[in-house]
């Protein structure tokens, strides 16, 4: 959440930077009216309670001297009841500002492509080459029911569009894969956690998915439970409504969880395959870090992201989100695309982003420095990768002629020594 006191002493500055995020400007002249109105009341209340208090002196002064004090009872009370309205009047305000304000979101770094959307992120650079095949390369999809490792129609059987079950090598693949992912990352200092794969409203709140995006959702009816969309938000509030010792930072943590996302919206998109999914693995880096020392940390998170795509031998691209293209609570956001042959294309395999104090606001996530000050940490998260795009990557990126898919050198001793899926 962004703070009152950024719209209300920058207004400018935040108007012209939320206006590449698409965010209308009378929004924020709503925001900034509720604001002046509340603060006029705060004043308003603060006389009342001053007067309320050299009444009260009267009364006791009076009572002491053994003086009619009726008339400043009178009017004391008066006073009271004119401070409980506008104490209610000032609750209801203050409801209508954070309403107002968990609607907006995050502003973009100085240094952020402005843009409308994807079409206008910066690519930085490219890593690894695409491979040339002397055949036609087969979509994931194929080749995994031809393998007999991914079974979409049972999936769906089972459950409904957007499942699949892995068997087999398949399943072995995956668990391979998120394994060497979480070893890589223990390796480069994150602790590895398992979390809840349930969070209730209040996690949801605090990295910023509710109230705007409960329809990407999957609620549990009659209940304060949500199916996580990311193991960020479970990792992120680990340290909700706490004050965590400075000399710690930075902290990391990775975990890998099962996502659920309804994907709202994306009707008609990545029908097949593993890259659009209800229900998908994916491995979760996240940061708690001083301010100072945030974007450093952003920049080794994907450096992180990168280790595992360069030791799996897939060519890959980094770009830098533009304004119109980045998530609600970043600031800054990098994005890693891996080339998938059947596409032709780079396609998203993981999102590293510095959502600065954005989620640290909303989710009461603090630090107290050395000279024993308390103040809101920076928060990141990237995925480490989203496993099923990776699969998919290593399906596409090493089949062979023949069907069959090489495995990857690095996590062959994962497979138990299997180098040929066949």
């Amino acid at each position: 959440m962004l703070d009152i006191k950024k719209i209300r002493n920058h207004f400018d500055v935040v108007e012209t930077k939320l206006k590449t995020r698409g965010v209308s400007v009378e929004k924020l002249y709503e925001i900034r009216e509720l604001d002046t109105k509340k603060r006029e009341l705060i004043i308003e209340t603060e006389s009342l309670k001053k007067q309320r208090n050299e009444v009260s002196d009267a009364i006791g002064l009076a009572k002491r001297n053994k003086e009619d004090a009726s008339a400043a009872i009178a009017q004391m009370q008066e006073v009271s009841a004119k401070i409980k309205a506008l104490d209610a009047a000032l609750a209801a305000f203050d409801e209508k500002v954070t309403a107002r304000l968990e609607m907006i979101p995050n502003l973009p770094a100085d240094d952020v492509p402005v843009g409308a959307d994807e079409a206008d992120n910066v690519e930085l650079k490219r890593v690894g080459e695409v491979p040339s095949f002397d055949f036609e390369p087969q979509a994931h999809w194929d080749l995994g029911e031809k393998l007999d490792i991914l079974d979409w129609e049972r999936g769906a059987k089972v459950t409904g569009s957007r499942f699949l079950f892995y068997k087999g090598l398949g399943a072995r693949l995956e668990r391979a894969v998120y394994n060497f992912m979480l070893d890589e990352h223990a390796k480069e200092g994150y602790t590895e956690m398992i979390t809840p794969y349930m969070v209730n409203h209040d996690s949801m709140y605090g990295t910023g998915q509710y109230p705007k995006f409960k329809e990407d959702t999957f609620e549990l009816a009659d209940s304060d439970f949500v199916l996580i969309p990311t193991a960020e938000v479970p990792l992120t509030n680990y340290y909700r409504d706490e004050i965590i010792d400075g000399a710690k930072l930075p902290i990391y943590f990775t975990a890998m969880s099962p996502s659920f996302r309804s994907e709202a919206g994306s009707a008609g998109r990545d029908t097949r395959g593993l890259i659009r999914l209800h229900q998908f693995h994916k491995v979760e880096m996240v940061k708690f870090a001083k301010p100072e020392a945030s974007y450093q940390e952003l920049d080794k998170m994907l450096e992180n992201a990168e280790n595992i795509l360069q030791k799996l031998g897939l060519a890959y691209r980094v770009v830098t989100l533009s304004t119109g293209d980045m998530g609600f609570s970043a600031a800054k956001t990098y994005d890693l695309e891996v080339w998938i042959p059947a596409q032709n294309t780079y396609r998203e395999i993981s999102s590293c982003s510095n959502t600065e104090d954005f989620q640290a606001r909303r989710a009461q996530i603090r630090y107290r420095d050395a000279d024993g000050k308390t103040q809101l940490l920076h928060t990141l998260n990237g995925s480490g990768l989203a496993v099923g795009r990776t699969v998919a990557a290593i399906l596409e990126n090493y089949q062979n002629a023949d069907g069959s898919v090489t495995v990857p050198e690095v996590l062959r001793s994962y497979l138990g020594g299997v180098d040929v899926i066949g």
